[in-house]
């Protein structure tokens, strides 16, 4: 079923589309009549535009259908994919026009252009402004990466455009021609734009760490509720836009049976989604110690001797038992070190500072805090 987010997508895909063909159809018999390389290649370079539109809308039907037994989390990440088509699209149109303005450098011909070629390029500029415009605005509505990139990309065309028309004024008032180093120039940008395209959607695959402002987000919302002192190791999947789900652990009193345990984690996972859209699919548990003045000092004395070290970022989960001479905390470790070492460290600090415990520490990734 087509949602309303992938019919914005695919509308403002056609218009992009009919756009780029008209504007491509109009600049090549430009730049073949004015034998105007920059010219042609800025039309090759709206050809391209619109290929990477198709494949959008493609890659937003794809990810539209409906989770399967094979693929229970959906088919968002298709999105992605689409992605890195279309940034390989525009790094081989980059290059391949770089080549053939290099040929023009080496070879130059004359360039030939009319009043009627500088108002179409003219006209072909506002048109990209605006289509770039209307473009970005609705991927940001819609939270579309792909049309955000297409809108950004449209009003850089019109840059690109502007460059080409103002070396034919230059040519047409000076005689000097420009036209091929501007197709030079104009390729390396395109080579550029394609590069940091496709390394965007890598990162996107690969996992990048969930922004702060959701995170905390979610965080403060699972603390409103009063029996949870903190909420720890949130690790957000994402299995494309809008398509997000989350783990964490919260820190409850030790007095707590199950029963409560589960009103509490179905009530915090109701109101997550329901503020967020964030689909919290764990929650894990970490009980702290009640009514014990002698706990509250021991975990500070620990706490201390932990996060002495630069790469200690934060302690949670702190347990202790008392009477079996039992302590047990996990230590979020940043990337500076070895995770390994880091316990190994840890271990040997807590062994020689509270000979009289035994420790039970685990690591956890510094992917939220």
């Amino acid at each position: 079923m087509e949602t309303n987010r992938d019919k914005i997508i695919i509308r403002t895909s056609i218009i992009g589309i009919v756009a780029n063909v008209f504007l491509a159809a109009f600049k090549a018999a430009i730049g073949i009549l004015s034998n105007s390389i920059a010219v042609i290649l800025d039309a090759v370079n709206n050809l391209s535009d619109a290929l990477s539109s198709i494949i959008t809308i493609v890659g937003t039907k794809l990810a539209a259908k409906l989770p399967n037994k094979k693929h229970p989390f959906g088919y968002g990440r298709i999105e992605y994919l689409s992605a890195m088509i279309v940034s390989g699209i525009v790094l081989y149109a980059g290059i391949t026009s770089l080549v053939e303005s290099v040929k023009k450098i080496i070879h130059p011909e004359k360039a030939d252009y009319s009043i009627v070629s500088l108002i179409i390029i003219v006209a072909a500029i506002i048109v990209k402004l605006v289509l770039g415009r209307y473009v970005k605005s609705q991927g940001e509505k819609v939270n579309s990466g792909s049309l955000i990139a297409s809108g950004q990309d449209a009003t850089f065309d019109a840059i690109l455009s502007a460059s080409v028309l103002a070396s034919a004024v230059i040519y047409l008032a000076t005689g000097l021609s420009l036209e091929a180093y501007v197709g030079a120039l104009i390729s390396v940008i395109i080579i550029k734009s394609g590069i940091e395209m496709m390394k965007d959607t890598v990162d996107e695959i690969l996992g990048v760490r969930a922004d702060r402002e959701i995170t905390q987000k979610i965080k403060e919302l699972i603390k409103k509720e009063p029996e949870v002192r903190g909420a720890y190791d949130l690790i957000m999947y994402n299995y494309g836009p809008d398509n997000n789900q989350a783990s964490v652990h919260i820190e409850v009193p030790d007095t707590m049976t199950v029963d409560e345990l589960d009103k509490l984690t179905r009530r915090i996972e109701k109101r997550v989604l329901k503020e967020t859209g964030v689909f919290l699919v764990g929650v894990g548990v970490y009980s702290y110690n009640t009514g014990d003045n002698d706990v509250t000092r021991l975990q500070k004395a620990v706490s201390n001797k932990v996060l002495i070290h630069d790469w200690a970022v934060s302690i949670h989960g702190f347990y202790a038992d008392l009477e079996a001479k039992e302590i047990r905390f996990d230590v979020v470790i940043s990337f500076d070190i070895d995770s390994d070492k880091a316990l190994e460290l840890i271990y040997k600090d807590m062994g020689e500072a509270f000979p009289e415990y035994t420790f039970t520490i685990s690591p956890d990734i510094d992917v939220s805090d």
